[in-house]
Parts: C-alpha cells; sequence; structure tokens
C-alpha cells in the first residue's frame, strides 16, 4: 500500500473522514441509523445464526445495527487502527484491525453474507478483481454479497467520489455489474440509496428526493430510452456466489 494511502487510513477518525460524530459516553443508538436497519430488514436472511463478515467495518456502526436486529455470528475487519479502537471503545469486540487478505487467507466456503460498504472504491482496478475472487471463495454455495459504493451515474455522485482522497474509483450499474460477473457473481441487483422515512424530517427529504430527481429522470429517458436509472450519489448493489 502507498504510504500516502496508509497514513490517511491511519488518521481516518481524527482527519474527519469516520467516526468523528461518535458521541463515546453515549455510545450508539439503532435509531442514528435507519439506512443500515433498511438494509439489514430488506437484503439479509431471516436466520439468526448466519455467518456475517462486514469487510471494512470501519467503527462497527454495522456490526452494531446487525446485533440489535439479532443476528448473533458477527466479525469485522478494518485496517484503521482509529477507527477499530473507536469500535473497541463502543463495546464492539469483534472488530478486528487486519489486512483484509491476511483476514481471508485459508478462510474458505466460511460466510454466508459478507458486506462491502464503502470499500470497493478504495482499490485499484487490479486490486478490484484480486479482492473480488478472494471474496467469493470466502462465501458458502449461494452466499451473498451487500455492497455500497459511489455511484458515478447519481446527480451528485461526485461529491461522494471526490469526497475522500483514498478513493480509486466510483460505478454505474453497468460497471458494477461487469465486476462482478467477471468474478463470480450472479444476479447482481442495483438499488438507489435514497432517503428513508422515519419521521417528519425524513419523510419530508424522501418526498422531496422523488419529486426534484423526477426531472432528471424524464431527461435520462428522452436522451436514452431507459427507464431503470440510479440517481443517489451512492448505491447498493447485492450479487450471489454463482453456483458451481
Amino acid at each position: 500500500m502507498n504510504n500516502w494511502k496508509q497514513r490517511l487510513y491511519d488518521n481516518y477518525v481524527s482527519t474527519g473522514q469516520a467516526g468523528g460524530n461518535i458521541n463515546r459516553s453515549n455510545g450508539l443508538d439503532i435509531k442514528q441509523f435507519p439506512q443500515l436497519s433498511h438494509v439489514i430488514k430488506l437484503h439479509l436472511p431471516s436466520k439468526k445464526d448466519i455467518e456475517i463478515l462486514d469487510l471494512a467495518c470501519g467503527h462497527g456502526s454495522l456490526i452494531y445495527c446487525l446485533k440489535q436486529h439479532g443476528y448473533t455470528n458477527l466479525h469485522g475487519v478494518d485496517i484503521s487502527a482509529q477507527q477499530v479502537n473507536l469500535a473497541h471503545e463502543l463495546g464492539l469486540t469483534e472488530v478486528k484491525c487486519q489486512d483484509i487478505k491476511e483476514f481471508l487467507s485459508g478462510k474458505k466456503n466460511e460466510f454466508d453474507v459478507i458486506f462491502l460498504m464503502d470499500i470497493l472504491e478504495h482499490f485499484t482496478k487490479q486490486e478490484l478483481f484480486d479482492y473480488l475472487d478472494i471474496i467469493n471463495q470466502s462465501l458458502k454455495q449461494n452466499g451473498r454479497v451487500v455492497i455500497h459504493v459511489p455511484n458515478a451515474e447519481g446527480i451528485y455522485g461526485m461529491r461522494i467520489r471526490y469526497g475522500d482522497l483514498t478513493h480509486e474509483n466510483c460505478f454505474t450499474p453497468q460497471s458494477i455489474n461487469q465486476v462482478l460477473s467477471a468474478c463470480g457473481f450472479s444476479s447482481v441487483t442495483c438499488f438507489e440509496d435514497k432517503p428513508i422515512p422515519h419521521g417528519l424530517k425524513s419523510f419530508i427529504r424522501a418526498f422531496l428526493w422523488k419529486v426534484m430527481s423526477f426531472p432528471f429522470r424524464l431527461l435520462l429517458v428522452a436522451e436514452t430510452g431507459n427507464t431503470h436509472m440510479i440517481l443517489t450519489q451512492n448505491m447498493l448493489v447485492t450479487a450471489q456466489k454463482k453456483a458451481i
């Protein structure tokens, strides 16, 4: 890894990229994470003892939410010592500070679900293929990945692409399907990461998004004839390991 990139990862919390707004004394609250709760409810099997891995888990907010939803066999890995230390301060002992390749070495057919939330954009194209191949091997048959990445098709997608100096790339539904299919995944499905109503303010945001994104959708339909589009800054992607 480049020294400059490792330097940024080592200071990921103190430079304001992640975890800076966490109140260590009060801990985490499930109400802080409506998007994650929505993802868990919509895309995870109901069986609570499945093996779940969160790669680049940061300070463990997803691990926390999974625990609150009753899942028990949880594993988190992150390369940023600051983030892992914060996770441990918050009581999330499932989180380890380790390189992803080292952690996955020798682990084949072990996990039912692997989360790749805000991680794939940090890889070069060659790294992207290398990591996805290892991740595929680590999944059980019919295992799945749940992915969150910057959306180059989004109206403001470049805010995310260039919002972190460690980002190497960005994706569209077409390009994420391209790389996942080449790395042994099928049933690739992309979703907008739009506001989830969970109160008055979020209801208003969701309503405004629906109304004010419509002209952009209409314009793209006029140019391409395509009615399926992902216009949010980020997109959520699910895929399944291809059956052998």
